[in-house]
């Protein structure tokens, strides 16, 4: 069931006592990827440890810092690190970020990871935005929307063809344009790590019609569409997944994100920029 609503009540209670105006927006920056939220400016940064409830994580690559100000002409909360569901086997820890964002006043959820290749043509340091996911433990039954309720106390029903929004996935494609960046576009499949997959593994992804993998997001993306946000993904393509003798590691992540990171900023802000006021 959802986290306690008492808990995400203190935790974006203490927030908002501290800012003079709320985010619209909600950016969860994956493994490597922190440096992104150094464009925010006039910056209010928040340590995880000191947010009343705020799940904790021992993740290198992981920053553990909520910043909140401005960036492409919106106010915007950017997460530098998540928390993964193999550091707890907790799902609700692994989502509480997202329901003290929308109870900020985000409307707008963009989750960004680093992720393994699977497409032939997918290479480190390429991004590749969201189209549709494939949740290995969503469709095992560990999923965060277990014992969730709707305003009848009917389950959480929630349709998933729209999960990422058509409209903003646009608006990514006309900022790539712009930086004259090729970005695919393509399914990404979440397992539940923190090992990496084995070759055989990868060959069933694939053949699944899965184009990236890594071990984040998707619980994030099935909460935010529940609250009603509107959802914008984007993969870090870190590695080849082990195929053939490949081999990975975290640290090989990490540094590929962090070499990709710049690329990454410059795409956020140019989809910022292209967002609507926020009253339209």
């Amino acid at each position: 069931m959802p986290r306690l609503k008492s808990h995400v009540a203190q935790a974006s209670g203490h927030l908002l006592s501290q800012l003079e105006r709320r985010p619209g927006v909600g950016v969860i920056l994956g493994s490597g990827l922190g440096q992104v939220a150094c464009r925010v400016a006039t910056p209010l940064t928040f340590r995880y440890a000191e947010i009343p409830h705020w799940p904790l994580g021992a993740v290198s690559g992981h920053a553990g810092m909520l910043t909140v100000g401005h960036w492409g002409g919106r106010v915007v909360a950017v997460a530098q690190g998540r928390h993964h569901y193999y550091e707890s086997g907790d799902m609700q820890a692994v989502v509480f970020a997202v329901e003290v964002l929308a109870a900020l006043g985000c409307r707008i959820l963009i989750v960004t990871n680093a992720a393994g290749g699977l497409r032939p043509g997918l290479a480190p340091g390429d991004l590749m935005l969201i189209v549709d996911h494939i949740n290995l433990l969503g469709l095992a039954g560990v999923n965060p929307l277990v014992g969730w309720r709707n305003a009848v106390g009917e389950p959480a029903f929630q349709p998933m063809h729209d999960a990422y929004e058509p409209e903003l996935r646009l608006l990514a494609q006309e900022a790539a344009a712009a930086m004259h960046l090729p970005l695919a576009e393509g399914v990404y499949a979440m397992v539940g790590g923190p090992n990496y997959e084995t070759p055989a593994e990868v060959r069933f992804l694939r053949q699944a019609g899965a184009d990236a993998v890594g071990m984040s997001t998707l619980p994030e993306v099935l909460v935010a569409r529940v609250l009603g946000m509107r959802v914008l993904g984007i993969s870090c393509i870190t590695n080849r997944a082990a195929e053939h003798g490949a081999a990975t590691s975290h640290a090989i992540v990490v540094k590929a994100a962090a070499e990709a990171a710049d690329t990454l900023g410059e795409l956020l802000e140019g989809v910022l920029e292209r967002l609507p006021p926020p009253n339209e």
